[in-house]
């Protein structure tokens, strides 16, 4: 017996061998009074009906196609599980890999994952060797890691966040129930954004969801939950209508005025005589001296500026600055503004949409125009921005006592 050399993978192999045991590529075609016959290559080799190397054909044809690798000590295993399965191929992690200081006994040693085939697996196992992580980790829900997070942000001893930015996630995360039962390390961004693409709900609960996204991702990357953020990509198709409203009609405002008695009727006068958004009124300050408001939110050129009291509704304002402190936005949009119209009989506008507080806004805006304030005066007492108006943003100006002279001419019904 004498080595020779495959001529396919190099390995020295027993002239006796029908087959390299590496590779599985056909040694000998046949036997001759004369030896063996040198082995010719793959691209020349001429396979005579009835010769034994048809008995390894197939496992020849399987060893040219990629080659499984023993797996080197420490390194995990890949085992293929019985029965019918889509994945029937686990890879698991070394038991070092996943043992510590104090842990004594052997640990059962969860699987990295489920796969299609044998090499599949094999990668999923490489990239955990590279960076080992917590397994157990990547079992998580949707609804565990949000159950973190919310313990981690909201949880004892944390910062006090206001109560409308606990509502917001928790609403969020209710928006999202398709999203609960599924594994986080899991989630793609289609998934995230199916569920923004089929919500019926407004623009603003649309961004809540994505922050939600956003929050989460974040805080799952910093855990070793995942490692690729998908909630960067994910965007929403539905345009703004924060700032749609319809004004109340002039009806309307008489019948306001009608039931002026009621406070929070007095509240939604307030609201459309100032032009302030409803959410402005939590923080804002009233100065009663020199009978002006001062706050504002959302844009810069809104926030802090100030709006002179309007006559009408100063009883109103000296009312509600007694109660300031216990004003909350959303309560007093579910609990009395929509209840109040809906006994008026104005819950809707003339053309069938439900009224909101913002339209308080749109109907100041339709008075600034209905008793001519002046445009430059009307941006500035609605903190709109001037944008690329360089005219009325660089050189625009209007003191308080012009401002107050426009306001006055707004007249009540």
């Amino acid at each position: 017996m004498s080595l020779i050399t495959c001529p396919e993978c190099a390995h020295t192999v027993s002239d006796k061998a029908l087959s390299c045991p590496g590779c599985g590529y056909p040694m000998h075609l046949r036997h001759s009074a004369e030896g063996p016959l040198t082995v010719p290559s793959r691209a020349t080799v001429a396979i005579p009906t009835g010769s034994p190397a048809v008995m390894v054909t197939s496992a020849h044809q399987k060893a040219t196609q990629r080659i499984r690798k023993k797996l080197p000590n420490g390194y995990g295993s890949i085992k293929k599980l019985s029965g019918r399965r889509s994945r029937p191929y686990a890879a698991y992690p070394a038991l070092s890999s996943l043992r510590t200081k104090d842990t004594a006994l052997p640990l059962r040693i969860p699987a990295i994952g489920y796969y299609k085939d044998w090499y599949s697996a094999f990668d999923a196992l490489t990239e955990y060797n590279k960076s080992p992580y917590d397994i157990g980790n990547r079992a998580f829900t949707f609804a565990k890691v949000y159950e973190l997070f919310y313990e981690d942000k909201f949880g004892k001893g944390k910062k006090n966040l206001s109560v409308s930015s606990k509502y917001a996630y928790e609403t969020a995360f209710k928006n999202c129930s398709a999203l609960h039962s599924i594994r986080f390390f899991d989630l793609r961004k289609q998934d995230m954004q199916d569920v923004l693409d089929h919500c019926t709900l407004g623009y603003s609960s649309l961004c809540n969801l994505k922050k939600l996204f956003c929050q989460l991702y974040r805080y799952a990357m910093e855990n070793d939950i995942v490692e690729k953020n998908y909630a960067q990509f994910v965007s929403i198709q539905q345009e703004d209508d924060t700032e749609k409203g319809e004004p109340f009609s002039e009806e309307e405002l008489t019948l306001l005025w009608n039931h002026k008695d009621n406070p929070t009727v007095q509240m939604i006068l307030i609201m459309i005589y100032s032009g302030f958004r409803i959410k402005a009124f939590e923080t804002i300050t009233i100065d009663l001296e020199q009978n002006y408001f001062k706050g504002g939110v959302k844009t810069a050129a809104g926030k802090g500026r100030l709006v002179p009291i309007h006559p009408a509704i100063l009883p109103f304002v000296e009312e509600f600055r007694n109660n300031f402190p216990s004003f909350r936005s959303r309560t007093f949009r579910s609990c009395s503004f929509y209840p109040t119209l809906e006994r008026l009989g104005i819950a809707t506008t003339q053309s069938g949409k439900k009224h909101t507080p913002h339209d308080c806004r749109h109907t100041f805006s339709w008075l600034c125009d209905k008793y001519d304030v002046d445009e430059l005066s009307k941006h500035l007492l609605m903190g709109h921005s001037l944008g690329k108006d360089v005219e009325k943003a660089v050189y625009g100006h209007r003191t308080y006592e012009q401002l107050c002279e426009e306001m006055a001419k707004i007249q009540i019904n």
